[in-house]
């Protein structure tokens, strides 16, 4: 179950938060203050920081500098401050969104979910380039398009692509995907290769994703 640590000192505010928190299954903590809320954070584990920003202690701008210090973890601004310089400040500080007061209950928890399920993309992926290998569905998706590729194709492209600089070679990628000894004139992984090269170039013609190195086998191409 996701943990979300809500960071607002008004008290009514936080309670509403906390309500809508509750509706929807998620765990919380909730802080009043910006020293408070980096105690919390320090003694537990949160999927979400909801931030507000006037906070009595260390400011909202304060605890995120704190926090990216050590984390990365998805933070979203609650603010009444709606001036462009101090949003651009915001997000160049690192947050990942932020929401006007006050707000509609339906935004705030849609923005939640965005960046859980931001999250949960990234963690799940491997990415190259504008490839992305969704490893929920066993497919590529180029340029916000999927590549409908076999269980073997999808193998050989993660692992080309888990290591992109490195050259694979024949016996590696065969021992690799197919986990058998390979033979020197087996053309398998060669026809693989051109069938992911096919269907890339279906959406992204001439552009090239996979080099061969003549001789040696294959890489990404950077």
């Amino acid at each position: 179950m996701k943990k979300i640590l809500i960071v607002e000192d008004d008290i009514d505010i936080s309670n509403l938060i906390v309500e809508l928190i509750k509706q929807n299954h998620y765990e919380f903590t909730a802080a009043y203050s910006g020293s408070e809320a980096l105690l919390c954070f320090k003694a537990s584990n949160y999927d979400l920081v909801l931030l507000d920003l006037m906070l009595p202690g260390k400011t909202g701008f304060e605890v995120l500098t704190e926090l990216r210090k050590s984390s990365q973890i998805p933070v979203i601004v609650l603010t009444a401050v709606t001036d462009k310089e101090s949003v651009v400040k915001l997000l160049t500080k690192g947050a990942d969104d932020y929401i006007e007061k006050p707000f509609d209950n339906d935004e705030l928890m849609a923005r939640i979910q965005v960046q859980f399920r931001k999250n949960t993309i990234v963690e799940s992926s491997t990415v190259f380039r504008d490839i992305i290998l969704d490893e929920t569905i066993y497919d590529a998706v180029l340029d916000g398009k999927r590549v409908e590729l076999s269980k073997t194709e999808y193998s050989i492209l993660k692992l080309l692509m888990s290591a992109p600089k490195r050259v694979f070679t024949k016996n590696n990628i065969y021992e690799s995907v197919w986990g058998g000894e390979f033979l020197g004139d087996d053309n398998t992984v060669n026809v693989h290769i051109s069938k992911i090269r096919t269907k890339l170039s279906r959406i992204k013609p001439n552009t090239e994703y996979i080099q061969t190195v003549w001789g040696i086998g294959f890489k990404m191409k950077d």
